[in-house]
């Protein structure tokens, strides 16, 4: 397995469509692609959308199938995971889908502001016991309100009851503006595309009968995103179902 591992890490550094930022070019200054996504590596004026913790990157890989019009860049810092959806993407012969290995807290060192027309985030760790670490957390969505055009879109696919739950009452605290907001992905009408792209996860957990969670909103209506007040019993980061019930302190 550790050899594995090792030979993916190495040819990730020949992937052309594999970028990693050494430390020193993103710490506190500005990544040299910063600003020049479309014109130095797509050649185009498309719009770019992001996958946050991409995983093997099968939604980058799916979507940029899906919509050719559009250039997607998916975001992990595992690059032994990273390195199957590169491989993919090459094979399939996508232009339109890179992927760049950095922690997601970097992002404002390598994308410029209105850079970004849309954020997906697949089936994040829901970070029960730490906000800041929550893909859907104040701390983030400000981030993602730096670097997004104006009403840009944000994608949440989940299974936790939790995150599903937290992320809707951040929604409705900030008033933000939902586009779509269902506890069964899979039961809601009109989302057919998004429902032939399975992770290798989903698919088991819909085998087991978990409803997947689906929210697509904007970050406009806040000039500064706040977390929701809600109460958390210690007992309930042990019991994620009791999370659907949770609601804004009165």
């Amino acid at each position: 397995m550790a050899k594995n591992k090792l030979a993916k890490f190495a040819e990730m550094e020949v992937l052309k469509n594999v970028f990693q930022p050494k430390h020193k070019e993103i710490f506190r200054t500005d990544y040299f692609l910063k600003g020049h996504w479309r014109e130095k590596i797509f050649q185009n004026n498309h719009p770019i959308v992001l996958e946050i913790g991409c995983g093997k990157g099968e939604y980058t890989v799916g979507l940029s199938e899906l919509y050719p019009e559009k250039n997607f860049i998916g975001i992990d810092i595992k690059g032994a995971r990273m390195w199957h959806g590169a491989k993919i993407a090459l094979e399939k012969g996508l232009p339109n889908a890179v992927f760049l290995r950095i922690y997601a807290e970097m992002l404002e060192s390598v994308f410029a502001p209105h850079e970004i027309s849309e954020i997906w985030i697949t089936f994040p760790d829901p970070q029960m016991a730490k906000a800041r670490k929550r893909l859907t957390g104040s701390r983030f969505l400000n981030l993602y309100k730096k670097i997004l055009i104006p009403n840009g879109h944000i994608h949440l696919k989940t299974d936790s009851p939790f995150l599903f739950a937290y992320t809707v009452a951040l929604i409705g605290h900030n008033q933000l503006k939902a586009f779509i907001c269902t506890e069964d992905l899979y039961r809601c009408e009109g989302q057919d595309k998004i429902l032939g792209i399975q992770t290798f996860y989903e698919q088991q957990w819909l085998s087991r009968g978990k409803t997947i969670k689906y929210i697509q909103f904007a970050l406009e209506g806040s000039d500064f995103i706040q977390e929701p007040d809600i109460e958390l019993e210690k007992d309930d980061y042990h019991s994620e179902a009791r999370y659907m019930n949770l609601s804004p302190k009165q």
